[in-house]
């Protein structure tokens, strides 16, 4: 039987997208996001608006995470979470943060740098009342990163809340929304002989500038 470190060398994709030229780009990088984003769900990709959340403590310890993009809006990218959280911990230590969208079955993937803020309590809570009952309930029966004894705990945790609210949780304090300001948005597509092609763009003062990198 082979390892796995042998299995893993065997691991190889075929990428054979048509060259992405820089005519073929938007000069503006979050219709270009859009562009790829729309066609993650034409193409019916799970979770197309997933992505990873990297952030560094303040001893510069990196950590990722998967959450969901929920606005791209005034030229920023929305997420929520719990501001208890470790995510939320790191990012009031350091606002700089790192999204990845993994589109591998399109050969795509886009990774955003930038700062990030809270959004305005009343934004994020209209955003908590569109969310189905369960995820509000959610919302109040963790206690997001804190260690818990069991899964009957939680449950237990979700029934109070559930028995406590009904069927009208209203927004937790402790949850709101982050809008990351890009900086820099890279755009990578996977190309024959692993000559895959990769843009940077990077934000100036008024506008974006586009180079290619080398793969």
């Amino acid at each position: 039987m082979n390892s796995i470190t042998d299995d893993l060398h065997a691991m190889r994709e075929h990428y054979d997208q048509a060259p992405l030229r820089k005519a073929d780009l938007n000069a503006c990088p979050l219709k270009q996001f859009s562009v790829w984003l729309g066609d993650a769900v034409s193409a019916k990709v799970y979770d197309p608006n997933a992505c990873s959340l990297s952030t560094v403590n303040s001893q510069g310890q990196p950590s990722a995470r998967a959450v969901l993009l929920k606005a791209l809006e005034d030229g920023q990218f929305i997420f929520y979470t719990n501001y208890n959280s470790r995510k939320a911990s790191h990012l009031t230590q350091n606002p700089n943060a790192c999204l990845h969208f993994p589109w591998f079955a399109l050969q795509r993937q886009v990774v955003v740098t930038g700062t990030v803020s809270k959004i305005d309590s009343l934004r994020a809570e209209e955003y908590f009342n569109s969310r189905p009952l369960q995820s509000r309930l959610g919302a109040w029966a963790s206690s997001q990163s804190e260690e818990v004894d069991s899964r009957e705990s939680l449950e237990k945790s979700y029934l109070d809340a559930k028995e406590k609210f009904g069927g009208d949780p209203p927004k937790p304090p402790h949850w709101g929304g982050y809008a990351l300001t890009p900086e820099t948005i890279e755009f990578w597509q996977g190309g024959p002989s692993r000559l895959h092609d990769r843009f940077f763009y990077q934000s100036l003062e008024n506008s974006w500038s586009i180079r290619r990198l080398n793969p």
